[in-house]
């Protein structure tokens, strides 16, 4: 039976960061956590429902969470932040009142801040979110793996790799499946791996999508 661990907690302190910040007491860390997974559940699905085009689609790279004495900072590091600019009657101040609303924040008491991610389709979970939205469209899962591939593209000597599993094209047994394109070196604690997982509903029922990208900065 093998012994595996999450590839980012792997190398978290190494080569991957904290996305929340906060100063606490152990009492209130799952009260915290709670909180936090909150936020970002409600950022993904909000933008995931308001902001999507035919060409682009406004994916979210990581959110990060810095909680201050009396004020909730957050951080969305998404691919495409003009979609969601443009977004004249739902935009930011319409996320940022839902959102307080919710956590029962005034709205001085929260700050909601979009930067912009230059390569969007290198960060796994913009690049997983594509991939779900192809499969869901009942796209063949080989091809969506080869142009995902070709649309991620290799910088830096860094590599990439994708994986799915389930009942793929609806076949009556599930299987796993992947590809890989260059080097993605999971065991090295030094190598900058970004991983993600994401579920795909479908009509057969849900596909698991993941995705390492591997940046090589030497």
């Amino acid at each position: 039976m093998g012994r595996k661990i999450h590839p980012l907690g792997f190398r978290l302190g190494v080569s991957q960061k904290h996305y929340s910040y906060r100063f606490a007491q152990r009492k209130d860390y799952p009260k915290f956590l709670e909180g936090d997974r909150k936020i970002r559940n409600f950022v993904e699905k909000y933008i995931q429902k308001h902001v999507k085009s035919v060409s682009n689609y406004g994916g979210v790279g990581h959110i990060e969470i810095h909680r201050k004495t009396d004020l909730i900072q957050i951080d969305i590091h998404t691919g495409f932040p003009d979609l969601l600019i443009e977004e004249q009657s739902l935009g930011i101040s319409q996320m940022k009142n839902d959102l307080g609303n919710i956590l029962g924040l005034e709205s001085r008491n929260l700050r909601v801040t979009l930067t912009g991610v230059i390569q969007p389709y290198r960060e796994p979970k913009i690049l997983a979110e594509h991939i779900a939205s192809q499969l869901r469209n009942r796209v063949p899962f080989r091809r969506t793996m080869k142009k995902t591939i070709e649309l991620a593209g290799r910088t830096n000597g860094g590599g990439i790799k994708i994986q799915i599993a389930g009942r793929l094209n609806g076949s009556e047994m599930a299987r796993v499946e992947w590809a890989r394109e260059g080097r993605v070196p999971l065991q090295t604690v030094k190598a900058n791996v970004s991983y993600c997982y994401h579920p795909a509903q479908t009509i057969y029922g849900v596909l698991g999508i993941k995705t390492w990208i591997f940046r090589d900065t030497q």
